[in-house]
């Protein structure tokens, strides 16, 4: 039921480093004027959160190099509605081993709500309790402990490929999404283009699956630019884009920790995927994950957490 591949490409570690890039750089790399410009980013970045895992026994240590769990938060956040989860993925980091494992959680699995009382899409946590009821939700399906989070607003998304002066992609296949026509083949897409053509879904075989491929594409797009050396002549447009678009509970200092002490873990990357069965129940749609491949994922990620692994029922 476990489909696993490994892919030298770092195309999610990119995505979470290219967008902090800057921040996990030191001074030596930049002159003081950016390196102030990108403290400050971070402060906006920054937010506290009511949040403490359960299932973490012992305090994160990032000297003695404590391997640890990030869970990526893709929100469509519309003005006047608060959203939901799009794009939910889970990496842990070990610079032990010098590897990074990720999963991604598909957004229609049917789970509990921790802190609801019910069960529903595991995506609608977000909607019900925001970040502190996505985080406690994703670690219960999962039973590992998850350490920070890295929220990005997919609606303003545009803004941060407007600042690096759009982004090039291959589209698979042509078609059409809310009155613009994508062709197939290599494309240049403004900030909503991007946005549009990340958001298609029915139209793609693959569904959900096609999506998330695409939204990666044009986040990778956007680091190879903004992360360029080259198109640093606009890094302040790059940075207050990241600024208003992007969150988290990871401070400054705590990511420049994560640099110095956890850097190595990039040199192996490994992408699991978790698998079900559609079903409707009340004329709605659920993934339905069978309780083996659960349990099969959350194994495999205590195992790359240096943590105990659970016995099969």
């Amino acid at each position: 039921m476990r489909a696993e591949r490994r892919k030298k490409k770092k195309t999610w570690l990119r995505w979470v480093t290219g967008l902090l890039v800057v921040l996990f750089a030191g001074a030596g790399i930049f002159a003081y004027s950016i390196y102030h410009h990108v403290k400050q980013t971070a402060n906006q970045m920054h937010e506290n959160v009511n949040w403490k895992s359960e299932k973490r026994k012992e305090n994160v240590s990032f000297e003695r190099k404590t391997p640890i769990s990030i869970l990526l938060i893709g929100v469509d956040e519309r003005k006047g509605d608060r959203g939901r989860a799009d794009t939910l993925i889970v990496m842990t980091v070990n610079p032990n081993k010098q590897s990074i494992d990720m999963v991604s959680v598909p957004r229609d699995t049917r789970t509990e709500i921790i802190g609801k009382g019910t069960k529903d899409k595991i995506n609608h946590s977000y909607a019900f309790g925001g970040v502190e009821m996505t985080m406690a939700t994703v670690e219960h399906f999962l039973d590992i402990p998850i350490d920070y989070y890295i929220k990005v607003n997919m609606e303003s998304f545009r803004d941060i490929v407007d600042a690096v002066g759009g982004v090039t992609v291959n589209n698979p296949f042509a078609f059409t999404y809310e009155g613009t026509h994508f062709p197939k083949g290599e494309i240049t897409l403004n900030g909503d283009e991007a946005l549009k053509y990340s958001r298609m879904r029915k139209e793609d075989p693959r569904g959900d699956f096609g999506r998330q491929d695409r939204q990666k594409q044009i986040i990778q797009a956007i680091i190879e630019k903004g992360a360029s050396f080259s198109s640093l002549t606009n890094y302040s447009d790059v940075l207050a884009a990241i600024g208003k678009n992007v969150k988290t509970n990871l401070t400054f200092e705590e990511m420049k920790e994560i640099q110095a002490n956890y850097k190595d873990a990039r040199k192996q990357i490994k992408q699991l995927h978790i698998t079900g069965q559609g079903t409707k129940i009340n004329g709605i749609y659920y993934l339905i994950v069978p309780e083996s491949e659960r349990l099969a994922i959350s194994n495999e990620l205590k195992e790359h957490l240096e943590l105990k692994a659970t016995a099969a029922k």
